[in-house]
């Protein structure tokens, strides 16, 4: 991982491609110790809805490697913020 600035990171993909991904945001679980990072492509599904996605990383940076999230607890998690933004982002465009 190579951050460009501090919402933007560099990942390699599988076929070894660079890829420059934007970060959403950044939070901190007291309840498991783990810091996630929350970021996208910004390519989209099939659906149409942007990609998204999520690691643990270590943000102090001595660690740069991200860490997949592979408990469903902590992926329960995750959604659960997102869902929460989304909804306050509808709710703004709506009372525009």
């Amino acid at each position: 991982m190579k951050e460009e600035n501090k919402n933007v990171l560099t990942l390699q993909n599988d076929k070894g491609e660079q890829i420059e991904c934007e970060v959403l945001f950044t939070f901190d679980d007291d309840k498991n110790k783990k810091s996630y990072i929350v970021y996208t492509d910004n390519t989209t599904d099939e659906t149409g809805s942007t990609k998204v996605y999520a690691s643990i990383y270590d943000p102090s940076g001595q660690d740069r490697t991200l860490t997949p999230i592979e408990s469903e607890e902590e992926w329960a998690l995750i959604e659960n913020i997102l869902s929460s933004i989304q909804e306050k982002i509808d709710a703004e465009s709506e009372s525009e």
